[in-house]
């Protein structure tokens, strides 16, 4: 490769990566705000239940779990497509994929039985700011698997491109964002709503 191509390559990396923790600054106002938000309505349950009536703990442990030991995959991920072994790399994206996957399919689970049980996010500025914030984060969570997909033809297709690096790297920046929320979420509205 010529010496200005590689050089060009590796100025693109740092600049996107820059860019992401940009955006990923700008996520974190957002989230602040969300929290923000939470705090204060969260005794304003106008009569209807609180956080202690309607959580789950043992429900919301196994959710967590799940989450975060996809941040143990993903970082396997990012070691394999270090050394650019192509069939690891699928499957640790497969596998965070899956962990993804079945987090987001539990928290609408716990969302749909909310609601079936007249807890509906109208109820109160309680569950208005508990599905909001924690919707967020699920909506942020399925765009990352989105983006895992799209990564793993590309890498199935294309190999390891230096695009495809470039964006592997943001997607373990974004995916492991998104386990600090998480944790953030689970301590602040979890933990303190059922203590």
């Amino acid at each position: 490769m010529h010496p200005n191509l590689a050089l060009h390559h590796e100025e693109t990396y740092e600049k996107t990566v820059f860019g992401f923790w940009v955006y990923l600054m700008t996520d974190c106002l957002l989230f602040g705000s969300l929290f923000a938000t939470f705090i204060v309505l969260s005794h304003a349950t106008f009569g209807g239940p609180s956080g202690k009536e309607i959580f789950s703990l043992p429900y919301i442990l196994a959710e967590t779990f799940v989450l975060l030991t996809s941040t143990y995959t993903c970082g396997f991920l990012g070691f394999a497509a270090r050394k650019k072994e192509k069939t690891k790399t699928l499957l640790w994206l497969f596998v965070t994929f899956l962990l993804g996957l079945t987090f987001v399919v539990m928290e609408v689970r716990e969302f749909v039985l909310l609601v079936l049980e007249g807890n509906g996010w109208s109820r109160s500025g309680f569950l208005s700011a508990y599905f909001t914030l924690v919707g967020t984060h699920g909506t942020h969570v399925s765009f990352g698997l989105i983006w895992m997909l799209v990564l793993f033809f590309q890498i199935l297709f294309r190999d390891f491109t230096h695009d495809i690096r470039r964006r592997m790297m943001c997607l373990r920046l974004f995916w492991h964002f998104l386990d600090v929320v998480w944790i953030f979420i689970f301590t602040f509205v979890y933990l303190f709503g059922v203590i």
